[in-house]
């Protein structure tokens, strides 16, 4: 999966299940390996993280697919599934 980083910026983030994560704010580069390791999202949703966070680092290996958005994998909150309602 290849994009410019500077296309990223500003995407929404959705699980595979269709929830939204958050918005990316910036990301992380490996500079060892040369590869993009991870996306910080920002207004992220307050009912998947802690209400004091600021945002979240989500690994480059959850994500699916990019395009309008980016798709990642699911997440389960204290082991329960998140899906849509």
């Amino acid at each position: 999966m290849r994009a410019e980083i500077t296309s990223l910026m500003g995407l929404e983030v959705y699980t595979q299940q269709g929830v939204f994560v958050g918005r990316v704010d910036d990301a992380l580069l490996d500079p060892e390996k040369g590869v993009l390791s991870g996306l910080a999202l920002g207004s992220i949703n307050r009912d998947l993280f802690n209400q004091k966070s600021r945002g979240v680092i989500i690994p480059y290996r959850w994500i699916m697919a990019i395009g309008d958005i980016v798709l990642m994998r699911h997440l389960k909150k204290h082991g329960k599934d998140t899906k849509r309602k």
